[in-house]
């Protein structure tokens, strides 16, 4: 097992460099490469073109603030970034470079897409047809099943077993043996994200203190498995095993350690801070209403 230090100094040169990987069956190169495969590419620039499209017209009825459009935008590029930059390219033959990755994912791109709020946004930016359609008889059942999805103790259960699931050995190498189980893999991890971040950051469903209690049990409910591949003295997956030294240059032990300490620090200093946020402003809305006036 590496040193606790050495492994925080390789953390932060795993980013930055990593020899050629590609899915199994794909060539593979010298350096990695850009990821652009249509399944990924194309959504992505749907739903910028949609939020475009969908701002540009909601400008001419009224003022819209920038805010949510820096947040919608900074979101959208740190999720395109993650999932085709050399990064992800990296995450085939390094199990911390997959680990950034989906750090990347759920703790600052579905953060900042879900704070943006661009629901509405972005169903402006569908045709009018297919945006009526949406508006009508499909409302009431789109909207009761996001209700349901977005209450808080849901969010956080579904989260959590996206994130275990997708972690078991069976299906991790599945999903890096096969394009289409990696694009499922990433797809359930937005869309999980990014349904309990929108559920944590809509205070009228359950109050400043669910969310605080719910993003501590996040926090926990990472970190176990984080320190789990962390403190394990054998490699978990078989097919990062079977490629003997990473793409950063470590054996397969370590470099599961390595990425053990990427889920298991900065989520839990991410989660585990929006915990205290929500929690002081539950204890100071409770202090302003407990105040009594003097006379």
């Amino acid at each position: 097992m590496l040193p606790v230090s050495r492994l925080l100094i390789l953390s932060l040169l795993a980013a930055s460099s990593s020899p050629a990987i590609a899915h199994a069956g794909a060539d593979h190169s010298d350096a990695p490469g850009w990821m652009l495969d249509p399944l990924v590419t194309v959504p992505l620039a749907c739903v910028l073109l949609l939020f475009l499209v969908g701002r540009w017209r909601l400008a001419q009825r009224s003022k819209l603030p920038r805010s949510r459009t820096w947040l919608y935008l900074g979101g959208w590029l740190v999720l395109t970034a993650a999932l085709i930059s050399p990064l992800h390219e990296g995450g085939e033959r390094s199990f911390t470079l997959h680990m950034i990755e989906h750090e990347l994912i759920m703790l600052v791109a579905t953060l900042l897409l879900a704070a943006a709020s661009a629901g509405g946004v972005l169903a402006w930016g569908l045709p009018g047809p297919l945006r009526t359609a949406l508006g009508g008889r499909w409302r009431m059942p789109l909207a009761g099943i996001w209700r349901r999805l977005t209450e808080p103790v849901t969010a956080t259960i579904l989260q959590a077993l996206m994130m275990w699931a997708w972690h078991a050995p069976a299906f991790f190498d599945r999903a890096l043996a096969s394009q289409g189980w990696h694009v499922a893999q990433h797809l359930s991890f937005v869309l999980a994200s990014l349904i309990f971040w929108r559920a944590m950051l809509d205070v009228r469903r359950g109050g400043y203190l669910v969310s605080a209690v719910c993003l501590f049990l996040t926090s926990l409910v990472e970190g176990v498995l984080g320190a789990l591949m962390a403190l394990s003295a054998s490699p978990w997956y078989p097919a990062y095993a079977a490629m003997g030294m990473s793409g950063i240059g470590l054996d397969p032990v370590s470099d599961q350690q390595l990425a053990g300490l990427v889920m298991w620090i900065p989520g839990g200093l991410v989660h585990g801070a929006a915990a205290l946020a929500f929690l002081y402003r539950w204890l100071s809305t409770n202090e302003d209403g407990d105040a009594v006036p003097s006379h």
